[in-house]
C-alpha cells in the first residue's frame, strides 16, 4: 500500500493506486452560473431507505438532496465536479472512538516499540490514512504521556494531526500511567502540559494506579479545569469501583467515556444489569472493542453489547489496537467492528452501523450527520444497495470529508475462464485474460 505526500495538490483522487478506474467524475455542464470549483455532485447513490438520490455538496455540508438526476438537471446550480454512485451505498462516514496512535503499526518491529519522535509520527500518520481509507473521518487516538515517553508521543501525534487537516479529524487523548501517592505527582504536572500542549481529552487506566479511585479523581479535576472530556480505559470488573466511579462522574461535561469494560461480561447478569443501570444514570459511554484488545487493559473480552443497551447506556464500537503487540493483526476498520456487533453479538445491521458512526460522533461531541440537506458532508459510499450486504462484503469505498473525496479503494474480482463460470454466469471483472 502506497501513500502519496500529503502535500500533493487536492485532487480528489490522490489516493492508493489500484486497477480500477475511479467512478465517473467530470466537470458539470455549462448551465446559467459559473461551476462552483467548491461543490460536489454525487450522482444515483442508493440510501439506507431504498431512494436512489443525487447529492449536492458544498461549503463543508449537504445542500440539497433530491430524486436521481434531478440535481444534475438543475440548470441554476452547477456543480464543480461529479462522482457516478451507481451501485454504491451512502451512508453517514464512520467515526473511530478508540485508537492509540503511539503504537500503532508498531508490532512487526524488533526489540522494544520506539518511542522517538519521527517514528511515532511517521506510525501514527500512516495509521490515521488507514483508518480514513476504511471511511473514518474522524478519529480519537489515546497517548501515553509521563514515564519514558514524556510528552514527546503526543508532540508527534499532534504534528501527524496538523499534517493529516483536511483528510480527517484526529482528537488525542493523553493518558498517564499513575497518577496518585509520590510516583503521580510528576505524572500529573506532566497532564496539565499534555492539556495544555493540545490534548483535547484527559484519560488514562485507573486499574493501573495503586489509588483507582484516586486516579479518577485527579482525571477528572483536571478534566473540569479545562473543559475537556474524559475517556478510561477499565476491564470494569469490579462493580463497586464502577460505581463509584459513576457516582463522580455523574453530570460531567462534556461527558466521561469507559473502554473496552469486557470484564462486565464476566459479572452475574444481575450485578452486570445493576452496574449497567448506574452508568445509564450518569450518563457515562461505554467504546467497546469487538475486533480484540488495546495495550490499556491486560484482559480481553467485548462488553455485553445488548444489556449495556437495554440499560440506556450509550455503545459504540471502536478498533482498539492497530497491529501492535496487544493485536498483531488489528484492521482499525469500523465496518468490520459494525459487523462483529451484527454477527457475534445480535445487533440489527443498523444498531451496529450506528454504533461505529451516529453513535460514535456522539461520544466524540461531534454533530450529528444525516444524508440531508443542512447536515455535515462527512459521508461514506459502499458498494451495495442493503447495509447487511455492505457489512459483510464493503470492499469498495468511498470517503468524503468536509464535502471532498479524500480517499477511495476499489476491488476487482476476477474469475478464471472455465465450464463452471461460464455455466453458472459468474461475474468476470477487469480488461485482461485469467490464465
Amino acid at each position: 500500500m502506497i501513500f502519496r505526500p500529503l502535500t500533493q495538490p487536492p485532487s480528489p483522487w490522490n489516493a492508493m493506486p489500484d486497477s480500477q478506474p475511479p467512478p465517473s467524475h467530470s466537470s458539470s455542464p455549462s448551465s446559467s452560473g459559473p461551476a462552483d470549483p467548491a461543490s460536489l455532485l454525487l450522482c444515483g447513490a442508493r440510501l439506507t431507505d431504498g431512494r436512489t438520490v443525487d447529492v449536492r455538496l458544498g461549503g463543508g455540508r449537504i445542500e440539497a438532496v433530491g430524486t436521481a438526476g434531478s440535481l444534475a438537471a438543475d440548470s441554476t446550480r452547477a456543480c464543480g465536479a461529479r462522482v457516478d454512485l451507481s451501485g454504491y451505498l451512502l451512508l453517514p462516514a464512520p467515526a473511530e472512538p478508540h485508537a492509540h496512535a503511539d503504537t500503532a503499526l508498531s508490532g512487526e518491529g524488533e526489540g522494544p516499540v520506539s518511542y522517538d519522535v519521527q517514528d511515532v509520527q511517521r506510525r501514527a500518520t500512516e495509521a490515521a490514512l488507514l483508518q480514513v481509507g476504511h471511511g473514518a473521518t474522524a478519529l480519537r487516538a489515546h497517548v501515553r504521556v509521563g514515564d519514558v515517553q514524556g510528552l514527546g508521543a503526543l508532540a508527534a501525534v499532534l504534528q501527524a494531526r496538523r499534517a493529516l487537516r483536511g483528510l480527517t479529524e484526529l482528537a488525542t487523548v493523553a493518558m498517564p500511567r499513575v497518577l496518585t501517592g509520590v510516583a503521580g505527582a510528576d505524572s500529573l504536572a506532566m497532564l496539565r502540559d499534555a492539556v495544555k500542549m493540545g490534548a483535547s481529552v484527559v484519560g488514562g487506566c485507573p486499574d493501573l494506579d495503586p489509588d483507582p479511585t484516586g486516579y479518577v479523581q485527579a482525571v477528572l479535576e483536571v478534566a473540569s479545569e479545562h473543559g475537556c472530556p474524559v475517556d478510561l480505559h477499565t476491564d470494569a470488573t469490579d462493580p463497586a469501583r464502577l460505581s463509584r466511579l459513576a457516582a463522580m462522574a455523574g453530570g460531567l461535561r462534556p461527558g466521561v467515556t469507559l473502554a473496552p469494560c469486557g470484564g462486565l461480561s464476566r459479572l452475574p447478569a444481575e450485578t452486570a444489569g445493576r452496574t449497567a443501570d448506574q452508568l445509564a444514570a450518569a450518563g457515562v459511554a461505554v467504546v467497546c472493542l469487538p475486533q480484540g484488545g488495546c495495550g490499556g487493559v491486560e484482559r480481553r473480552g467485548t462488553a455485553p453489547v445488548r444489556l449495556l443497551r437495554a440499560a440506556g447506556v450509550r455503545v459504540t464500537a471502536g478498533s482498539g489496537a492497530l497491529r501492535d503487540v496487544s493485536n498483531p493483526v488489528g484492521r482499525g476498520d469500523p465496518l468490520e467492528a459494525a459487523y462483529l456487533l451484527a454477527s457475534r453479538h445480535g445487533l440489527r445491521p443498523e444498531d451496529a452501523y450506528d454504533a461505529v458512526s451516529t453513535s460514535a460522533r456522539a461520544v466524540l461531541g461531534l454533530p450529528e450527520v444525516r444524508v440531508e440537506a443542512g447536515f455535515p458532508a462527512e459521508l461514506l459510499a459502499v458498494r451495495g444497495d442493503r447495509l447487511a450486504g455492505a457489512l459483510s462484503l464493503a470492499y469498495s469505498r468511498i470517503v468524503v470529508h468536509r464535502g471532498r473525496v479524500v480517499a477511495r479503494t476499489s476491488a476487482v474480482r476476477e474469475y478464471c475462464n472455465s465450464a463452471a463460470t461460464a455455466e453458472s454466469g459468474l461475474p468476470r471483472q477487469g480488461r485482461g485474460e485469467v490464465s
